[in-house]
């Protein structure tokens, strides 16, 4: 018996019949797939034949109204309509899917509540057939298509019908005028969505405010996806509380033609459209994209993504965390009354700056609030308050879910950077955890970096008030992205991205289950940057670099075996014998200090260190290969790179285990940062500034502790018979005289509470900036000074570890 596991198909085929037979039956079956394929391609060929004569040759002759011209237009075409927009209406179902991830947190903070979606313009319904997959048509109270459009409305008819939708109603009506039969009176809707139809309604105005008085003002969104045209002249484009950004405008020559090669289909894209949209409307995420139509990278035209809520949602709390917990108001110290005469200019008479971080773009915005109106924290000072009337649209900030991040303004600094230059914190946050006796009162301000070492702070000490600065946006959106993981997804998924640096679905993930905690400037980020987690996350950014030099080095050097040998021993003794006689010699070699270590540009790219910091060290007569000496041969003897030395461990293999990993990777931490994701989690605002800005912002006394890692030794040094200046010289900005770093320090004398504490960490074993310090109010003390041949701590990058305490 002959057993077909053993035989190849073809002899399988000859055992059933004759030679002839199987041949004359493979070749009818190649004619057949052949005509199959031929007619899949005509089918293809005729819908765009269809497309292109309905679209650019059809004569419509004379219509009446906008419905007649619509269903002329669209009656020869409405079979083919969905075959032939898939490549030109992109970010449907991106909407669609940022849609439904909001519905289901409605459906999380109202259960019970019947949920309503109108489809506007929604033509064959292909919108709602799609919405399917992402949030179930049957958990939906009611849908609603409406359009003007007859023979697209019979596609939708029959495609609701085979679907067997049985809570769809499909009506045709004038989008100024609908109405939805079946709604109960003074019942809202949780849901509009308007794809590609904004652009094609003549009186745009009237069905943005009939929207407007349909949606519900709580819990309702609104999401739109269209084609538009703006320019840098848009009112949205730089405003400081929509959160404008530098993508959404269009070349001069890309706005013109767009322009006019949509009105021939009678589509404007004037931008009066979309500036309505986000004045009507608060503005809760925005993506702004290119559509590479039919030859991609040339034919780009622009579209956006938007999705929206009422303007009447209460955001008390959001304007609480923004104003206040924040620091987003002009500060009158005792010690500077002049201040109160600053007028809504970005610079007073007295040269004194009060608009802080936003400069000019709060120009007119800041208002005096007489003294008795709203009394400063500490009961003795004056306070210029941002008055945002519901004239103006607030931010995108003031409708998230989550209050983290605080919004900024892209300028062309922030908008020229185009990733993260730290993918990882390099300083050791148990050793800060030693000396900062952290308490669930404490107020704290870090800097952004990774967020590792902010999240430690989290789980190790519970401050009630996370304030972390970062100039860079991309190191805000990482730990923005972080704090969003941790609260929608689990801990295996957060592993995935964070531990092992790759997920497989991150784009599925960012728009189904993160955006509702994402800012919208970091959802545009991550939404361009999908394919961050694809492998070797720790690989990417500036930071990076250094990964990938290590790498290489140690394969070209032959010891990649070695390191990992080194990362996986079970002694302290094996480890350092490793390093000594194998691995030394690779990292600690003059050829690659002197092209690397000792490179500007390599410094600041690939490590984040300026000169400033490299000449801060070589004035102490310290060489770059002596700083690598200290720094890296006491490292292998202090602690197992396999479950104790994370930081090493990372930087070697490219990944960490869930033995050698940050505390908001381990289980427990994860767990516990999870579970009062409510309390520890909103204890986090993230800014997008520079120290000393942030700092004005806040009240007297405002902060218990500072951690300003090692960013001091970027300034330039100040002469050391150079006085202290006052308050008032410090707020002059444009006052040459006196240095960046002193006006920081002056700030964190007021801010910082007495017995608080400024703790910095610096590639100088004194640096010159201690005695700025105790100039200004500070006991400055050492915690740990580097000497050669004795680490500090497990990253031992720093030659000192300092401490100022406030007088």
């Amino acid at each position: 018996m002959m057993y077909f596991k053993d035989v190849s198909p073809l002899d399988r085929l000859y055992s059933f019949g004759s030679p002839v037979l199987i041949k004359s039956a493979l070749a009818c079956f190649s004619v057949a797939a052949l005509v199959a394929l031929l007619a899949s391609v005509s089918e293809r060929v005729r819908a765009l034949l269809v497309f292109s004569y309905n679209c650019f040759l059809q004569p419509l002759g004379k219509v009446s109204n906008q419905a007649e011209r619509l269903d002329k237009f669209y009656s020869k075409q409405a079979g083919v309509y969905d075959t032939t927009r898939t490549g030109l209406l992109r970010g449907r179902r991106t909407m669609l899917k940022l849609c439904a991830a909001q519905l289901r947190e409605i459906q999380k903070s109202n259960p019970g509540k019947p949920l309503v979606w109108v489809d506007i313009g929604g033509g064959t319904g292909w919108n709602i057939e799609q919405m399917n997959e992402y949030f179930p048509i049957s958990e939906l109270s009611q849908v609603y298509l409406i359009d003007l459009c007859e023979p697209l409305l019979d596609v939708a008819r029959k495609r609701f019908a085979a679907k067997g939708f049985k809570n769809v109603q499909v009506l045709c009506q004038d989008a100024r005028e609908f109405h939805m039969p079946g709604m109960k009176d003074g019942q809202k809707v949780d849901l509009f969505t308007c794809s590609y139809s904004i652009s094609m309604i003549p009186p745009f105005y009237a069905v943005l405010d009939r929207i407007d008085s349909f949606l519900d003002p709580q819990v309702g969104v609104f999401g739109v996806v269209d084609f538009y045209v703006s320019g840098k002249s848009s009112p949205s484009d730089k405003s400081p509380l929509i959160g404008g950004d530098t993508t959404r405008q269009v070349g001069t020559l890309s706005r013109w033609f767009w322009s006019m090669w949509f009105s021939f289909d009678h589509v404007e894209l004037h931008p009066a459209r979309r500036d309505y949209l986000e004045h009507k409307f608060g503005t809760l995420k925005c993506y702004n994209g290119r559509n590479n139509f039919i030859i991609p990278f040339i034919v780009r035209i622009p579209y956006y993504i938007w999705l929206g809520v009422s303007r009447e949602r209460d955001t008390t709390e959001a304007i609480q965390a923004f104003e206040v917990e924040a620091g987003n108001r002009v500060i009158v110290p005792p010690s500077f009354p002049e201040l109160s005469l600053a007028r809504s200019s970005s610079v007073d008479d007295l040269g004194v700056s009060s608009s802080l971080s936003y400069g000019a773009n709060l120009s007119g915005l800041v208002r005096r609030r007489p003294s008795d109106d709203r009394s400063s924290e500490s009961g003795s000072e004056k306070a210029f308050k941002l008055d945002l009337g519901p004239q103006i649209p607030l931010s995108s900030f003031h409708y998230q879910r989550r209050q983290w991040r605080l919004p900024y303004v892209d300028t062309e600094f922030s908008s020229s950077i185009r990733s993260w230059i730290y993918g990882f914190a390099w300083e050791d946050p148990a050793v800060d955890m030693e000396h900062l006796d952290l308490k669930p009162t404490d107020s704290i301000l870090c800097i952004t970096s990774a967020g590792c070492n902010a999240l430690h702070y989290a789980i190790a000490g519970k401050p009630k008030r996370i304030h972390a600065v970062d100039m860079n946006p991309c190191q805000g959106h990482l730990l923005e992205l972080k704090l969003a993981c941790i609260t929608a997804l689990s801990y295996d998924e957060f592993w995935q991205m964070f531990g092992e640096g790759k997920i497989e679905n991150f784009r599925r993930l960012l728009d189904t289950r993160l955006s509702p905690y994402l800012s919208s400037h970091a959802y545009q980020f991550w939404r361009l940057n999908t394919r961050t987690f694809d492998r070797a996350f720790y690989f990417r950014g500036y930071s990076g670099h250094a990964l990938r030099l290590a790498k290489i080095a140690f394969t070209l050097t032959g010891v990649r075996k070695d390191v990992e040998r080194m990362c996986e021993a079970e002694t302290v003794e094996e480890q350092q014998r490793i390093w000594e006689t194998k691995v030394r010699g690779t990292i600690i070699n003059k050829t690659l200090i002197r092209l690397f270590f000792s490179n500007p540009a390599f410094l600041w790219n690939a490590l984040g260190v300026p000169m400033n910091q490299y000449n801060i060290f070589k004035n102490e007569g310290v060489s770059a290969e002596q700083f690598a000496i200290d720094t890296l041969d006491s490292v292998p003897g202090r602690a197992l790179i396999k479950n104790k030395n994370y930081h090493y461990r990372l930087c070697l293999m490219g990944n960490y285990t869930k033995e050698s990993c940050p505390a908001y990777l381990k289980p427990e931490g994860f767990a516990e940062l999870k579970a009062q994701a409510a309390k520890k989690l909103d204890s986090f605002r993230l800014h997008t500034d520079s120290i000393v800005n942030v700092l004005r912002g806040f009240e007297d006394d405002s902060l218990t502790q500072a951690i300003t890692m090692d960013h001091m030794d970027w300034y330039d040094p100040v002469p050391a018979t150079r006085p202290a200046p006052t308050l008032k010289e410090a707020r002059r900005d444009h006052d040459k005289s006196v240095s960046d770093l002193d006006r920081e320090i002056v700030e964190l004398s007021r801010v910082i509470r007495p017995g608080g504490a400024v703790f910095w960490r610096s590639a100088a074993k004194r640096p010159w900036y201690n005695d700025r310090f105790e100039k200004m109010g500070f006991k400055v003390e050492a915690i740990h000074v580097r000497e050669t041949g004795k680490s500090i701590d497990n990253v031992n990058m720093y030659a000192s570890f300092y401490k100022a305490v406030r007088l």
